[in-house]
């Protein structure tokens, strides 16, 4: 049995702002980065069906999205010379406008943080159990496949 601590991915609400700008001043220590790559997920106000979206309620499979993350990241780090990652994902309501994916991938050179962080976005689209429901200010919502 390993004693391996799976990270946790997921925050309620939305990833704030200032969490995102903390998060990258707190990599000026580490001297051997020479890149970063971030990728911030927003919800978007679509218009469908005349309506428009005030919000996505994430929700997940957690434990399953947790471990297939973990995969994920393990893949990642042999795939590319990568210092350091952190992926931080929305459950509950997100409104309009708010963040509700942070990725941000860090390397000694911006290939690797770059091709990195774009791969992993990709796959948590693909791969992840989670799931959004648009809401609309008239209390309508409309289930939307992963984020």
């Amino acid at each position: 049995m390993s004693d391996k601590k799976i990270k946790n991915i997921f925050v309620q609400g939305p990833v704030n702002a200032s969490f995102v700008g903390e998060s990258i001043a707190s990599h000026s220590t580490k001297t051997n980065i020479g890149a970063h790559q971030i990728f911030l997920g927003q919800v978007r106000r679509d218009e469908i069906g005349g309506k428009f979206v005030e919000a996505i309620e994430y929700t997940a499979f957690e434990e399953l999205a947790l471990d297939k993350m973990d995969a994920i990241r393990e893949d990642t780090f042999a795939k590319y010379p990568l210092i350091c990652m952190h992926i931080y994902h929305s459950l509950g309501i997100v409104k309009a406008g708010e963040i509700c994916l942070f990725v941000f991938t860090s390397s000694a050179h911006r290939k690797s943080a770059i091709d990195a962080c774009a791969e992993v976005v990709e796959r948590i689209k693909k791969e992840l159990p989670i799931w959004g429901k648009e809401l609309f200010g008239d209390d309508t919502h409309q289930w939307k496949e992963n984020n």
